[in-house]
Order: C-alpha cells, then structure tokens, then sequence
C-alpha cells in the first residue's frame, strides 16, 4: 500500500520519478495515463512512475499541494521539475522532460 513514506522513498532512491495522481471517477485521468505511461516508458526508460488515487490517499495529494486532477509531477534527483495539471498533452510532457532527462543521463 502507498503511503507518504513509501512514496518520499521512491523519490529518494530514484533520479527521475513521475507521480500521476488521479481519481476513479475521473474519465480524462484514464485517458491520458496509458498513453502517458507508454511514452515516459518508450522515452525515457529510468523513470520510475507512481500513479496515486486522491480518494484512497487524500494525505498524499495534500502534501504535494494537489488540488485538482489528473496532475502529473515530475522529479529529478528528488526535486520538484515540473507540474502540469487538468489540461495538457503526451506530447507537451516529454519534450518540457527531454533536456533535463538526457542531460541527467549523459552526466
């Protein structure tokens, strides 16, 4: 089961990591996330992705200060990157991830 812990874990043990949070009863979350998931995993294969239900875990939306879904959070080495929420695009994603990835990879 996902907790805070374990997902400051997460971020702790690994360079890049992507949170998806997302609700059952939100039809534009289960849009986007398989085509999201495919392209982080086609792309940039050491990501590791966590996908986080704000109804089972409302503690863990709260302490990253998400308020609306499908949000996506970005980290790289532990750090916030990016947060893009509601309205955005596969597309747009990976190239804001791109650079930041390749040049964490290539160092």
């Amino acid at each position: 089961m996902q907790t805070l812990e374990t997902i400051q874990q997460t971020l702790d043990q690994n360079d890049a990591v992507m949170l998806y949070f997302s609700a059952p009863t939100c039809n534009v979350c289960h849009a986007l996330k398989p085509k999201l998931v495919e392209a982080i995993i086609t792309e940039f294969p050491i990501f590791m992705m966590e996908s986080i239900d704000i109804s089972e875990i409302p503690e863990i939306a709260s302490h990253f200060s998400v308020f609306t879904i499908p949000t996506v959070l970005i980290f790289f080495q532990g750090r916030e990157f990016l947060r893009k929420s509601r309205h955005m695009s596969v597309g747009e994603v990976v190239e804001d991830i791109r650079r930041p990835y390749n040049l964490m990879v290539e160092s």
